[in-house]
């Protein structure tokens, strides 16, 4: 097989030892995942983040700060405020551990 230049491949390569390692990847996953949901759905709703904070009775930072991919703090009780101000319906489901994470589907 001749050289990659898919970073992904790269990574599972160098870190295919380590569950710690890989642990940390999955779970920076899912935060860049739901940071990413919350931002494409504020935005193809047409607002700001203000404008959600405001919504979901919030302040701008906590928006902010929830579609940023580094914030581990994400809860079910905002996620539901953000679907519900967004009439949207928030779907949470239990997957085999074995199973690769889906692509996000972005805007």
């Amino acid at each position: 097989m001749g050289r990659t230049k898919n970073a992904l491949k790269i990574l599972e390569k160098v870190t295919a030892e380590s569950a710690a390692v890989k642990a940390g990847i999955g779970e920076a996953r899912f935060n860049l995942q739901v940071a990413q949901m919350i931002y494409d759905a504020r935005t193809k709703a047409g607002l700001s983040q203000r404008q959600l904070a405001d919504l979901v009775g919030s302040r701008q930072p906590v928006i902010a700060r929830l579609e940023d991919a580094d914030y581990e703090g994400h809860s079910l009780t905002m996620l539901q405020r953000i679907a519900d101000a967004l009439k949207q319906r928030l779907e949470v489901k239990f997957v085999p551990a074995g199973r690769p994470p889906k692509r996000l589907k972005t805007a």
